[in-house]
């Protein structure tokens, strides 16, 4: 009886709210049935007991952890603040310091509130936009758009809300409409100053690298010639057909997905990378680590009569069966000639590939509509699918007389359900071989936007470029140290080395570069910092742990247990790899990364590890460098670039005046030109494909056309243009001849 007593006591604050607001919010929810409200609870508890006891460095589960979850999940739901009135967050804000309490009660009464509340909001608002672009705006006015989201207040009537949104959406239309104006004028729309790379999203959403489309002819057909009007209303309507997209994707979503958000919000106060995947999430990523799946090979695209083959991986089975093509609709689904095919018009995307995708060698059968109209049904084996953007990549530099090796690669992936598919040490370790054959004087190992992955895998890497010995330290939470090192993995190239990262190259990427540096193996060349992440995670199968539950798949959990260490004693949270030779880049102005996250884990520093570093002294190299950098236009130029998105980037006022908002992006416009030239750059290297994927692409014209693009990307590249300086520098330092050796040396 006491221990009831002196719980209902501790949690008194809770029970008195839940009472008060029981009845108003019964009145407000709508009579339907909720989806598995004890499965969320259960998460609920899962997931937090996990994190309390789990977690690296958990926080005290109070007031103050309650009010970060409350302000970061109100945040989640509405961060333009253009859906709740100041009347909801008057009601959301009894729970404020409430949320502690309401996790060790498994209550969902604050969740089920703002979830019934969002959703009407949401529906209020597709209203809001579609009454407010029916109508003309009047450009003349002088007004403006605050964009100062995290400072504004929430509108306080029904009236306030509408208006904010006939501003904003007034501000898209202008920037639609001046565009049209241009190009009907026949001045070029200037675009971003770094062109965005065209890509797909596929249904597991992994990014997929589209071929560049031709450019199009020069049509000398005289242009209609459109009145203000029409080009006005033709900018409504673009914004309409927009927001129409976007607000159906939010209706797909179900209560599942606004119940990750909320849990998210708890987890993510531990630290930004702890993260709960709900099950088709997870799937997701780990395709995205995996760098392969198992289905049909074909990005989809929901469209409103079913789902749209929008792209066929080419080698992939429905590319090969030659049976349908981009444009056909996929109308029905069957998993067996004899099982009636679900109809699967208005399903979510997610859950039409559950029913599409499926174990290497079973069939698939589809129901088609071809684009000429005819309806057909296609029977599809599923195989392995891997995406080749996901991979390491190579290309042989020339440089006059000289031959260097440049290896992109996105990420250290690993397949951890079978560690005998593809990972990314092998990959490279390949790599490293056929650019040995092409007699390479120097490596450039292009680590840029490099987020990272698996930690076994860079120590294994790291083997293919340095002696034997430590290469990253790792301390749990209780204490424990452990030192990981390479075990004994031959040296595969011992040559000029030049590692190049930027603000995005992040945990897995900067212990690489960290044991480079810590070694004197190589240069690390880039932006000042490397992100700062120095956390190391594991992924918990929930469904592992409660094998005997009857809410089917429960998704994942991502917790940081541990930190890494360099072998110098040193962190990278935090603080990331500080470059031996920065290069300006448009970001050198603004703090990125870990050190920019109020969540993010302290930096701290241990005993440094036993290794014997090389005896190099690249101090001369590095002057060098620095004196080519400091005269050179280019970076000069991307310098300047770079002070001037610092400027631009606490702007968030925006006139909704047409003559001023012309002549506010003409002031831009001018700007952006002179920095478009960034990227027309020509550094006069040459660039090639290995032998073996000369071979590859003789059957597979998407991938010649993929490395045609990179091999162009890489043309205009400053940087590896640098870096290849640098590992000519580094090759005079230390008078090296041709690196002929083979893959047999041993370690040095």
């Amino acid at each position: 009886m006491n221990t009831i007593w002196a719980f209902m006591k501790r949690n008194y604050k809770v029970i008195i709210l839940l009472l008060a607001v029981s009845a108003a919010l019964w009145s407000f929810i709508p009579k339907k049935e909720t989806e598995d409200p004890e499965k969320d609870q259960l998460l609920l508890e899962l997931v937090t007991y996990l994190m309390e006891r789990t977690h690296y460095d958990p926080p005290k589960l109070d007031d103050k952890f309650s009010q970060q979850v409350y302000k970061e999940y109100i945040k989640a739901l509405d961060p333009m603040k253009r859906y709740f009135l100041q009347s909801d967050l008057d009601e959301f804000n009894k729970y404020e310091l409430l949320i502690d309490d309401m996790i060790q009660l498994k209550e969902l009464s604050f969740f089920d509130l703002t979830y019934e509340r969002i959703t009407a909001r949401m529906n209020e608002a597709k209203a809001i936009y579609t009454d407010v672009l029916a109508e003309p705006f009047d450009y003349k006015q002088e007004e403006s758009f605050d964009a100062d989201y995290d400072n504004i207040e929430f509108a306080k009537t029904p009236e306030e809300l509408k208006d904010r949104w006939r501003k904003q959406l007034k501000l898209n239309a202008l920037s639609t409409l001046t565009d049209n104006i241009k190009v009907q004028e026949g001045k070029d729309v200037v675009e971003e100053e770094e062109e965005e790379e065209e890509e797909e999203v596929d249904e597991y959403g992994n990014t997929v690298e589209k071929a560049k489309p031709a450019k199009k002819k020069k049509d000398d057909k005289p242009k209609e010639i459109k009145s203000f009007e029409q080009l006005e209303k033709e900018a409504r309507e673009s914004t309409k057909k927009s927001l129409d997209e976007y607000f159906d994707a939010l209706n797909d979503l179900e209560r599942k997905d606004w119940f990750s958000v909320y849990l998210n919000s708890i987890v993510e106060r531990f630290d930004p990378h702890s993260f709960y995947f709900a099950p088709e999430n997870k799937e997701k990523f780990d395709a995205s680590m995996s760098g392969s799946i198992e289905g049909i090979g074909a990005v989809l695209r929901k469209k409103t009569e079913g789902v749209e083959i929008n792209e066929l991986v080419p080698g992939g089975p429905a590319w090969r069966g030659k049976e349908i093509e981009v444009g056909d609709i996929i109308l029905k689904v069957a998993q067996s000639k004899e099982e009636e095919p679900i109809d699967i018009v208005g399903v979510r995307l997610d859950n039409v590939v559950k029913l599409i995708k499926g174990k290497k060698g079973t069939t698939v059968y589809l129901t088609i509509k071809k684009i000429e109209g005819t309806i057909k049904t296609v029977a599809i084996t599923r195989e392995v699918i891997e995406f080749e953007e996901t991979f390491a990549k190579s290309s042989i530099i020339e440089d006059g007389d000289n031959r260097y090796g440049i290896i992109q690669l996105p990420k250290f992936y690993i397949n951890f359900e079978n560690k005998d598919n593809r990972n990314a040490f092998t990959d490279v370790q390949k790599e490293i071989i056929e650019l040995k054959k092409q007699n390479v004087d120097g490596i450039i190992m292009d680590l840029r936007n490099n987020g990272g992955g698996s930690l076994q895998t860079v120590v294994d890497m790291l083997g293919l470029f340095s002696k034997e010995g430590p290469v990253v330290q790792v301390k749990s939470s209780r204490g424990k140290q452990q030192i990981l090192d390479d075990k004994g993995t031959p040296i595969v190239w011992d040559g000029p080395l030049v590692v190049l990262v930027n603000n995005f190259s992040a945990s897995a990427s900067e212990i690489f570069a960290a044991a480079i540096q810590d070694y004197k193996r190589g240069l690390i060349i880039g932006s000042k910092h490397t992100y700062g992440k120095g956390t190391v995670q594991n992924l918990v199968d929930l469904n592992e742990l409660l094998k005997k539950q009857p809410y089917g798949d429960l998704g994942a959990l991502k917790i940081t247990l541990q930190k890494f260490y360099r072998i110098n004693g040193g962190s990278t949270q935090r603080e990331g790899v500080l470059s031996d030779i920065v290069l300006p880049d448009r970001y050198s102005y603004i703090d990125m990364g870990e050190r920019d996250m109020d969540n993010a884990m302290p930096w701290d520093k241990i005993d440094r590890a036993n290794y014997t570093p090389y005896n190099n002294d690249f101090t001369s190299v590095i002057n060098k460098s620095k004196s080519r950098i400091a005269g050179h236009d280019q970076f000069k130029l991307i310098d300047e670039n770079a002070k001037w998105i610092n400027e631009r980037k606490d702007e968030k006022s925006f006139t909704l005046n047409l003559k001023s908002y012309e002549k506010k992006q003409k002031e831009v416009d001018e700007k952006v030109k002179k920095f478009k030239s960034i990227s027309k750059y020509n550094n006069h290297l040459k660039f090639s494909s290995l032998p073996s994927e000369i071979e590859r692409v003789k059957t597979d014209t998407l991938l010649e056309q993929k490395r045609d693009r990179w091999h162009e990307s890489l043309g205009s590249d400053v940087y590896v243009e640098e870096g290849v300086k640098i590992l000519k520098d580094i090759q005079q330092l230390t008078k090296a001849p041709r690196n002929t050796k083979t893959f047999s040396d041993k370690k040095i």
